[in-house]
């Protein structure tokens, strides 16, 4: 499914262009990118979603990016949005390994970002995508000029990674890797009801994602497998070794969430203690998603964006 699903209640912003992309392992993947729409133009910033979200519900915020002078270019991971599902049930969203997300951003940036979009090119990645940001920063030190990370997955909020990665590697171990996490099922993530929900304060951003998951079902996913959380495991295992953080080579900023109660504040806070190069700011009173968030919350995001991009508006 390569066409975006536009709606009166999340416009698509003009001049999308929607193209598959073909990873070196045969995944097929969506892609889109859009052209600024002031000038002189900025560069391009790379949206990298978290896992459960696709191209739609960063509409928004490719507007705001464009209209400052960003092209804007992003894409949905492996098993998920309008990219190949990896198993027979599409409501699984899985991989083996973190590294596989890699081969996904690497096939973006060389067949969509280089190929068509214009330089310097800023990372923007939320969650899951911060986590896969920071894994490709070595790769990507003669690529991208700063990466916004906005709630990096570092660790799991109130869950010791020790503890999950050995339950998860013993059931992975028993051949459960496929199966969902004890709880889980096939009712995609955002069709969870506004009230209790952990990503948003803002019950307008929260329904427009429902809105296009039930006008287009087969975008949603529904809570990771165990091998999905295993493979997370394992990446913040090299997020936490000695040396990882201080040999990021590229500036970063991250924003936490005041409020999260899916990643660990704590974890992104040590994390960036032993970077060389980073902007860190805390939105306090923010849940997860700061981009979904109500307007107190993303104003501020958008003012430490902008200083961290040099940007007056």
């Amino acid at each position: 499914m390569f066409e975006l699903i536009d709606l009166p209640v999340n416009p698509l912003p003009a001049g999308a262009v929607c193209s598959p992309v073909k990873t070196v392992d045969g995944v097929t993947l969506r892609a889109a990118c859009w052209p600024a729409m002031r000038h002189p133009v900025r560069g391009t910033v790379i949206i990298l979603q978290g896992r459960t979200e696709f191209i739609e519900k960063y509409f928004e915020t490719i507007g705001e990016l464009t209209r400052r002078g960003f092209s804007v270019a992003t894409f949905d991971w492996r098993g998920q949005g309008g990219s190949d599902r990896l198993l027979k049930d599409r409501n699984k969203g899985h991989v083996d390994d973190f590294s596989h997300y890699l081969l996904d951003l690497d096939a973006v940036i060389s067949g969509v970002v280089l190929a068509d979009c214009p330089p310097p090119y800023t990372i923007l990645a939320h969650s899951t995508g911060g986590a896969v940001a920071l894994l490709y920063a070595q790769r990507a030190r003669t690529r991208i000029e700063r990466m916004v990370l906005t709630a990096p997955l570092l660790a799991f909020a109130g869950r010791s990674t020790a503890w999950l990665a050995g339950i998860t590697g013993f059931l992975s171990y028993l051949g459960l890797a496929e199966c969902y996490v004890p709880g889980g099922g096939a009712i995609p993530v955002t069709a969870a009801p506004f009230a209790g929900n952990v990503v948003s304060s803002d019950p307008r951003r929260y329904a427009r994602q429902g809105a296009v998951i039930d006008a287009e079902p087969a975008l949603g996913i529904g809570p990771p497998t165990i091998g999905w959380i295993h493979a997370a495991t394992r990446a913040f295992e090299v997020f936490q070794s000695e040396d990882f953080a201080a040999r990021v080579p590229i500036p970063v900023l991250i924003a936490m969430a005041g409020a999260d109660n899916v990643v660990s504040n704590r974890m992104i806070e040590n994390f960036a203690i032993r970077m060389k190069m980073v902007t860190s700011v805390r939105l306090p009173g923010s849940r997860h998603e700061i981009l979904m968030e109500r307007d107190v919350f993303r104003d501020l995001f958008w003012a430490a964006f902008n200083a961290f991009c040099a940007l007056r508006q």
